[in-house]
């Protein structure tokens, strides 16, 4: 694993103080439910559900009392019990108490979960514990239990089946008590569900034999002197001082920072702690974080974070400093500089170094021919460079390709400054790696633009839907992945529709963090034949729930500050049987002339009806409809949609259909 994915992939561990469970306790393979040693609080934890969607408990600090079922499928007692539970979320949800499952029988898959679901009439999120750590915290021993949290104090209330043999209503009774400040009467009562099979708990594990190297491997490329990390985590001193937080960020899947579902794809660079590893790292933390004996190996090694995390650029090109003020927002700037290449070159890769990243939300930087001013759109000899995102400051471009810089270009940028609370002066530097002279790569980088600018999230939705897709006319290979969105992005989900209406999952982000914005690679190239759809789905939250909300009163439409909102997906891929010398550009061309349509056609079949011209852009294509409607179907295809990019303004001031999609990058 080189030291530039690492840098990508890694960051801080920093956050607020976490709570210890009180009881540890380990239940083996089968054991009863240890009822007597009650868990007095519950840490935080994030988990992702039958549909990719990410819960955390913490979030749920409003709620008048959370309510966990300790689910398995084909539980015969769960099976028994579900119509009590679905009455009491029928009777007390809309109060304001949380209903969830936790799965932590291991190789259970979201398609069995789903079929049990409707049998048994269960209609609750059943969020997925891979690593058995959530199970493990709650002690949950037995499937059927229920567990009834106070979101106040995060302690475990009641624990116990939903309800007696006699219809004793048990947990009913544990909602009302947390839900009006009681104390329940009887908090703990045997569990009659199947057993849930554990893991056998490793024991007496080594600080310098297990501990040691996984920091080593996945912690200090960004935490130590010089890495983007708030601490180091360099000694046995330094993991032990931070080990309640590298505990909470486990749990809550927040570090290291690739989002991906563990349960879907392949990825290159996958930085993420393997099940062994957290594991390892939750049960030495919780053991007490021992130093044990032997050496401390990260103590022997000098730590020093690179000045360039890809070795030192062939070119570093510097931009004048600017002041981002504390407060509002600020208009784009295009800093441009003249004949900064001064030789044609073929580009391998880009690198984005601020003094503050905090005060930048994007850079976009295109090659601009000679005499232009910067300003995107001057001259359809513009080139899309790789850009910056937060989380994402190498760009290396995809395989064996690259992009082909000519002689004089100059460099303009597209800055998006994010004022953060007080002043900053900010420094732009690129650095810029090429192919050797007189080499050049086998293939051209492509890159397409899932965009749909027809999004508008209501005010105070906190689970919005919308989905836009691209359509493939000629057979390609897809190299990778980038969504992207801003503050209200939860959720994302990307998979490809064959010709034959089939699809498959690509990639699922459960939760989509805005902080560490990354470029999935697939492990290995994937075919994806004529006439497919890559569809990009996304989840928006715009409640109050979602506290990086900028404004949830608002309903949020498509747009570039961060206060609006984007649904953008980046397909890497290329064109099969295309090279550097057998460009594809008429592939790029027809493909490009469906964007309108995966914007708008969200029931995915390839017309466009009347039910699906909402939103501003399908407003303004309704009204134009009769006129366009050519063989008076009342549907429009993609050809007579063709005649709409070429004589009806649709999308006002913002991005037209024929804009290069690179361009809206972020």
């Amino acid at each position: 694993m080189t030291k530039t994915m690492k840098t990508r992939w890694f960051a801080s561990a920093a956050v607020a103080g976490i709570a210890a469970i009180a009881a540890t306790a380990w239940l083996s393979a089968g054991a009863a439910p240890d009822v007597g040693t009650r868990v007095v609080r519950v840490d935080n934890f994030q988990l992702s559900d039958q549909d990719f969607f990410a819960h955390q408990l913490y979030r749920l600090k409003d709620a008048k009392a959370v309510v966990l079922l300790a689910y398995a499928s084909g539980d015969a007692t769960i099976a028994r019990d579900s119509s009590k539970l679905m009455a009491l979320k029928a009777a007390y949800e809309a109060q304001g108490v949380a209903f969830l499952a936790i799965n932590s029988r291991l190789g259970e898959t979201r398609a069995a979960v789903k079929a049990d679901m409707i049998a048994i009439g269960l209609d609750v999120p059943v969020l997925f514990d891979y690593d058995q750590l959530v199970g493990e915290q709650l002690k949950a021993a037995n499937a059927a239990e229920v567990f009834v949290i106070n979101p106040k104090t995060w302690a475990v209330a009641y624990r116990g089946p939903v309800a007696g043999s006699k219809g004793e209503p048990w947990a009913k009774d544990a909602i009302l008590a947390v839900s009006e400040g009681r104390a329940v009467a009887t908090a703990a009562r045997p569990a009659t569900g199947n057993a849930i099979a554990y893991k056998a708990r490793a024991t007496n594990i080594s600080y310098s034999k297990d501990i040691a190297p996984i920091i080593q491997a996945k912690c200090t490329a960004c935490h130590q002197p010089g890495g983007v990390g708030p601490m180091t985590l360099t000694s046995y001193e330094q993991v032990k001082n931070f080990a309640p937080m590298v505990r909470e960020a486990i749990r809550t899947q927040r570090m290291p920072p690739f989002a991906a579902d563990a349960a879907i794809g392949h990825f290159q660079d996958d930085m993420r702690l393997t099940s062994a590893q957290k594991t390892a790292l939750v049960h030495w933390i919780e053991a007490g974080a021992p130093r044990g004996t032997g050496d401390d190996p990260l103590a022997k090694l000098t730590f020093q974070a690179p000045e360039w995390a890809m070795g030192k650029p062939d070119l570093v090109v510097e931009f004048p400093t600017a002041k981002v003020q504390a407060g509002g927002l600020m208009p784009y700037e295009y800093p441009t500089k003249p004949n900064v290449f001064t030789e044609g070159r073929w580009l391998k890769a880009a690198s984005f170094r601020y003094n503050d990243r905090q005060a930048v939300h994007h850079t976009i930087a295109r090659a601009t021919p000679e005499g232009s001013t910067g300003k995107p759109g001057q001259s359809l000899d513009e080139l899309m460079l790789p850009g910056y995102v937060p989380g994402r400051p190498d760009n290396p471009m995809a395989g064996d390709s690259g992009t082909f810089i000519p002689a004089s270009s100059g460099l303009s940028l597209q800055q998006h400054y994010q004022p953060y609370g007080k002043e900053s002066d900010v420094t732009t530097q690129i650095g810029f790696y090429f192919y050797p002279k007189g080499e050049e790569p086998k293939y051209v980088s492509r890159a397409y633009g899932i965009l749909d600018v027809n999004i508008e999230i209501p005010a105070g939705d906190a689970h919005h839907q919308e989905i836009a897709y691209v359509a493939f006319p000629k057979e390609a290979l897809l190299l990778g992945l980038t969504p992207h969105a801003h503050a209200r992005g939860a959720s994302t989900k990307v998979s490809i529709q064959y010709p034959d209406g089939h699809e498959e999952l690509l990639l699922a982000l459960p939760r989509y963090d805005f902080n560490w914005q990354h470029t999935y690679y697939l492990e290995d190239a994937m075919t994806i034949p004529a006439g497919s759809k890559i569809i990009s789905r996304w989840i928006y939250d715009n409640s109050t729930g979602n506290h990086s909300n900028p404004d949830p009163k608002r309903t949020v439409p498509w747009g570039e500050q961060t206060t609006e909102e984007m649904l953008a997906n980046y397909v890497h891929y290329r064109w099969v049987g295309e090279t550097v010398q057998n460009p594809r550009e008429d592939y790029e061309t027809e493909m490009k002339a469906g964007m309108l349509m995966g914007i708008l056609d969200t029931s995915l079949d390839g017309t466009l009806q009347a039910a699906e011209l909402s939103g501003p852009v399908g407003a303004r294509m309704a009204k134009a409809m009769p006129m366009l409607d050519t063989d008076k179907n009342s549907v429009l295809s993609q050809a007579e949609l063709a005649v709409a990019l070429k004589g009806i303004r649709l999308f006002g001031p913002t991005p037209t259909a024929a804009a290069t999609p690179a361009a809206t990058n972020n």
